[in-house]
């Protein structure tokens, strides 16, 4: 893959109401952060062009709802999907207690190759006091699953970026590996030696 060539990724952020998923992806994209957001229907979408491994990534992050009368909606937004953030926030556990859910609808509704699906988990708003999950358990959770793990603020801007960027460089890898099966399975040859029909 030419590493002069843009790749576009699409990655979603997905997770319970409230946890703070439109903040992560302001700070992300716009490195701002604001006490009050209206709550996401459906879907909205922000695109930020970054470099990993020599390749000029475009970002596009659709931004999900979190309400549980739009899940069938929401899900139908993972599509063609290369990444995922899984957000919960650690000051609420029925938040975290629902990422099982989450994880459920993401790897059903994806295309499954043999390049594992990029997840990437974000406990959120680890600046605020009342606490109702450790990072013990949202390790424990992860190792588990095997998914990278970050404690984050978006208000403080703790991990945010760091987070995002690895899920970038995973999808880019799936992304390439994908990209050369692709290739492979479509420049297979016929066998040589053949006989082939003689006309007239």
């Amino acid at each position: 893959m030419n590493p002069r060539k843009k790749v576009d990724l699409k990655l979603i952020i997905i997770g319970a109401l409230g946890v703070g998923k439109t903040s992560l992806l302001n700070q992300y994209v716009h490195k701002t952060f604001y006490e009050d957001y209206q709550t996401t229907l459906g879907a909205s979408i922000l695109s930020k062009i970054i470099m990993v491994d020599n390749t000029t990534l475009k970002l596009q992050i659709w931004d999900t709802g979190g309400q549980e009368r739009f899940r069938s909606m929401v899900s139908t937004f993972y599509k063609g999907s290369d990444g995922c953030i899984l957000a919960f926030d650690v000051t609420d556990r029925d938040s975290f207690h629902a990422l099982d859910t989450w994880r459920g609808d993401i790897l059903q509704k994806t295309l499954q190759t043999e390049q594992v699906f990029p997840i990437v988990v974000l406990g959120n708003k680890i600046d605020l006091d009342a606490r109702e999950v450790s990072q013990e358990k949202a390790l424990d959770w992860c190792k588990e699953k095997d998914i990278p793990y970050f404690e984050v603020s978006a208000k403080n801007n703790i991990n945010v970026e760091q987070a995002f960027e690895l899920l970038a460089r995973q999808a880019l890898i799936r992304h390439r590996g994908i990209f050369e099966n692709y290739l492979t399975d479509s420049i297979k040859l016929s066998p040589l030696g053949e006989p082939r029909n003689k006309c007239c």
